[in-house]
């Protein structure tokens, strides 16, 4: 990883609000709706983190009729989360979860 690259992703979760929406996301894509209530903050303010971190790169989106679905873009995201001690999560159990061209649609 570039010494950019590494900037970028860690200053995309240098917030707190950030870094819980990406914690909640290792369990899988996930609908607005649910991220919301799990970070605890104001919808604008959320709404607000997800454009954030998908104009990084480190998140995508889907839409379904009315709901947004948010899943994990960039895999190198795993490789931080392991080094800070999370191991829960069905993104960080996958053997291939570091290779981003192994999750590409």
């Amino acid at each position: 990883m570039k010494d950019a690259d590494a900037l970028r992703l860690l200053k995309g979760l240098s917030d707190g609000t950030r870094l819980k929406i990406v914690g909640f996301l290792l369990d899988g894509e996930k609908c607005v709706c649910k991220i919301i209530p799990h970070t605890g903050r104001a919808q604008s303010t959320v709404s607000l983190q997800l454009r954030k971190l998908e104009s990084l790169g480190i998140l995508e989106s889907r839409r379904e009729g009315k709901k947004i679905f948010y899943s994990i873009k960039n895999y190198k995201i795993c490789d931080i989360f392991k080094a800070l001690g999370y191991s829960k999560g069905k993104v960080l159990k996958r053997s291939c979860c570091m290779r981003l061209e192994a999750h590409k649609k």
